[in-house]
């Protein structure tokens, strides 16, 4: 939104009042005067002859990433998720948990760093369910060695309980409480199975969206982020 918009609309003084306030250095965003009437404003800190108008709104996004991304802010070889958000919505974001360059699927992004820490904590043990595509059927006693809890090569300490459903010999959903490194491929890789494809579905309680195609986003609903 235009400053000049933005300053009319939060205090209702007129367009031509509100430009002799910006013309006089009355304005101020995040600390700093701006007279520029066509500034863009998204969510940062507007004060009016000090008066506090706006303060940064923290923002929680739901992104359904395709393959090939990283979920990274900046990389010299893969694009960025953020690439395929508006550049104006980009501003502070960061990835909350992270999924693999080949893996599609649920990603959250958010500018709340206490938000992504409680997401991220093993205090936490946010459930995450994951589709997975395997290249071979799946052995009986899978469920029950990971409801058991598998020792991954180069831990010495085995992963918690996670639940396994069978779709069809060779995909299953999988919920795990945590989020090593390249976990749930090496999970299988540690009952000799290899992952074909995987597709991140849901995070705590937030799920993703049928309808959203690959490389759409939304915003998370209120309920959503107190969820975690």
């Amino acid at each position: 939104m235009r400053l000049d918009r933005f300053l009319s609309e939060s205090t209702g003084l007129s367009r031509s009042v509100v430009k002799k306030s910006l013309h006089r250095g009355d304005v101020t965003v995040d600390g700093v005067v701006v007279k520029k009437s066509d500034q863009q404003i998204d969510g940062q800190e507007v004060r009016l002859e000090g008066r506090l108008l706006a303060t940064p709104a923290d923002r929680y996004l739901l992104l359904h990433k395709p393959a090939g991304y990283i979920s990274a802010t900046q990389d010299e070889v893969h694009p960025c998720v953020l690439q395929l958000l508006p550049p104006e919505l980009c501003r502070g974001l960061q990835c909350a948990g992270r999924l693999d360059v080949d893996t599609t699927g649920l990603l959250l992004l958010t500018d709340d760093g206490q938000w992504s820490h409680r997401l991220r904590s093993p205090k936490k043990a946010c459930n995450k369910v994951y589709r997975v595509d395997l290249a071979e059927p799946l052995a009986d006693d899978v469920a029950a060695r990971f409801a058991e809890g598998v020792l991954l090569h180069g831990e010495d300490k085995a992963t918690l309980p996670a639940k396994l459903e069978i779709i069809t010999p060779t995909r299953v959903l999988l919920t795990i409480q945590e989020g090593k490194y390249h976990q749930v491929k090496r999970m299988f890789a540690a009952v000799g199975n290899h992952v074909t494809a995987l597709h991140r579905l849901q995070v705590g309680s937030i799920v993703l969206d049928d309808s959203l195609a690959e490389g759409e986003w939304r915003h998370l609903s209120a309920k959503e982020v107190a969820s975690i």
